[in-house]
């Protein structure tokens, strides 16, 4: 899920990727070296850079901001996961193949009753056959040659193989405002590193988050602090709300067979 510390870095690697469009090991656009980094700056620490010359960007959440946006309907969203195991059937024959391994259900139909075998750790397919047909000889004949499950007398044969994916359901949308502060020892070196932030961000209506969700990035405004106090002390404050969404992520079972109900018959499927 995504929090308030994801959106924080992200935002910093937006910063960094605009000082350092080049990669770090190469001069930042406004020239001195920049420390790009999240929450306040330790006050002695800020002083000893800005007297070396250097830029700190900070990013921080502002206080009182954050409210809840959440507008939308708390439903679960995924995208199927294929198997790694493999089944095919050839009449009364069942053949297993490919890779087995936990977070997979493999099962057989045979004369309209089901029989499912939910894959462990170190399952391979010659075990899975072997599994199924304990439970298969529980009614009637079953024989298993490697991963061959063999099936004396039987009708109709269905198999399948499932995997258990992974769903998402939000639960919470919020928008907070962000503060990234640029702390310069000249006006020239503010504007050049503002204006290079700003630049990259308004080219941006969503960032990505850790999670592989997005965050809505909308801007809200800009401030200047020319303290006469700190004579190397340039401040430029840019203010950006980002909407972002709280997810939960759950790994879902498939469903291997289901019953349908067709002119008054009844079929597995």
């Amino acid at each position: 899920m995504a929090d308030q510390a994801d959106v924080e870095t992200a935002l910093v690697g937006l910063a960094d990727a605009a000082l350092y469009p080049n990669g770090t090991g190469t001069t930042s656009v406004p020239g001195p070296d920049c420390r790009i980094y999240r929450g306040w700056p330790n006050a002695a620490a800020l002083d000893a850079d800005l007297r070396a010359g250097k830029v700190n960007v900070t990013i921080f959440p502002a206080p009182g901001t954050g409210r809840v946006s959440t507008r939308y309907v708390q439903a679960w969203s995924g995208t199927p996961t294929t198997p790694g195991l493999t089944v095919s059937v050839v009449g009364n024959i069942v053949t297993f193949g490919g890779v087995g391994g936990p977070g997979q259900v493999a099962g057989v139909v045979i004369d309209g009753v089901a029989y499912a075998y939910r894959l462990q750790l170190g399952d391979n397919p010659a075990l899975v056959a072997a599994n199924l047909a304990v439970l298969v000889r529980a009614d009637r004949p079953a024989q298993v040659t490697g991963s061959t499950l063999s099936l004396p007398g039987a009708g109709l044969v269905l198999a399948r193989v499932v995997a258990d994916a992974p769903a998402q359901q939000e639960t919470r949308r919020q928008t907070q405002l962000f503060r990234i502060t640029c702390w310069c020892p000249t006006p020239a070196i503010r504007d050049a590193t503002a204006g290079a932030i700003d630049l990259a961000m308004a080219q941006l209506q969503f960032i990505t988050l850790a999670d592989g969700t997005e965050g809505r990035l909308i801007y809200g405004g800009t401030s200047v602090f020319d303290q006469s106090q700190d004579a190397l002390l340039y401040r430029r404050d840019l203010l950006y709300s980002v909407e972002y969404a709280t997810i939960l992520t759950e790994s879902q079972p498939a469903m291997l067979f289901g019953s349908l109900g067709v002119n008054a018959g009844q079929f597995v499927a």
